[in-house]
């Protein structure tokens, strides 16, 4: 990928643990650039709404410069060991990436008993909140470039991060890796380009396409899309069919390169 020139955000968390954590196991399962990387990971937390703390795992990667930043939103299943690995690999790219639980005001993806349907009962103004709130933390860092944050969601949070991008307009670069769609007047207040990632076996979602494509289009918006062949939901983490969704991963690390290391 081209050399970066960002800036990372210092100083607007606590360190919750400093275990450096080396790349995990779990990205075996992302497609892998083929170069040794070494990456940096940490649990942090910072404030959120009404006092109320976010917990997050942050990826660094090894540069001497300030690097672009990638909120990566977990899907329905909570902060899992795969969301982080996701994290990892984008930190291996050259992005610093971090990784919200937006369960953290219900106690943390850990202590759900049912992080599914915790999830579904968030309310909106919350998650919103809790992602400005990552947000703001990322422009605090001083590795971090504060006009290069982009953000990446899968599944459940896919559909937020479509979402954020309506009430985000310093977001440079929007990934919705098969998630739902917000409602059309919503989209006028989209500023970043999107990037759609779909997969031919997932009926539900896709069901709506031709609308969500029709309505960036009347809002004069960025939106590119891809429906995988043979793919179904939840691809990019399953990894199947193998080809396909390495190839979906290389469209998702180019559009980020390419939107964010301008």
């Amino acid at each position: 990928m081209k050399g970066y020139r960002w800036m990372l955000v210092l100083g607007a968390g606590v360190v919750l643990g400093i275990a450096a954590s080396t790349v995990t196991a779990f990205r075996s399962s992302l497609v892998s650039t083929g170069r040794a990387s070494d990456v940096h990971g940490e649990w942090v937390k910072y404030a959120g709404a009404s006092g109320d703390t976010v917990m997050a795992y942050i990826a660094f990667p090894e540069r001497s410069d300030a690097a672009p930043a990638v909120i990566v939103i977990h899907e329905i299943f909570g902060l899992s060991d795969w969301v982080r690995s996701v994290a990892d690999r984008l930190a291996e790219e050259g992005f610093v990436a971090i990784a919200p639980d937006l369960l953290s005001r219900r106690g943390g993806t850990e202590n759900a008993a049912q992080p599914r349907r915790v999830i579904r009962d968030l309310p909106p103004d919350s998650i919103r909140v809790d992602l400005d709130a990552t947000h703001d933390y990322l422009r605090a860092l001083r590795s971090v470039r504060t006009d290069a944050v982009g953000v990446v969601g899968f599944c459940w949070g896919g559909g937020r991060s479509f979402r954020y991008a309506t009430d985000n307009p310093d977001l440079r670069a929007v990934v919705v890796c098969y998630g739902s769609a917000p409602e059309a007047a919503e989209m006028a207040r989209i500023k970043a380009p999107v990037l759609g990632i779909y997969a031919e076996r997932d009926a539900r979602i896709n069901a709506n396409l031709a609308g969500v494509e029709r309505a960036m289009r009347a809002a004069g918006k960025r939106y590119v899309k891809t429906v995988y062949p043979e793919a179904g939901h939840g691809f990019l983490r399953t990894m199947r069919p193998r080809a396909v969704a390495e190839e979906a991963w290389r469209d998702v690390l180019r559009f980020l390169d390419e939107e964010l290391n301008r």
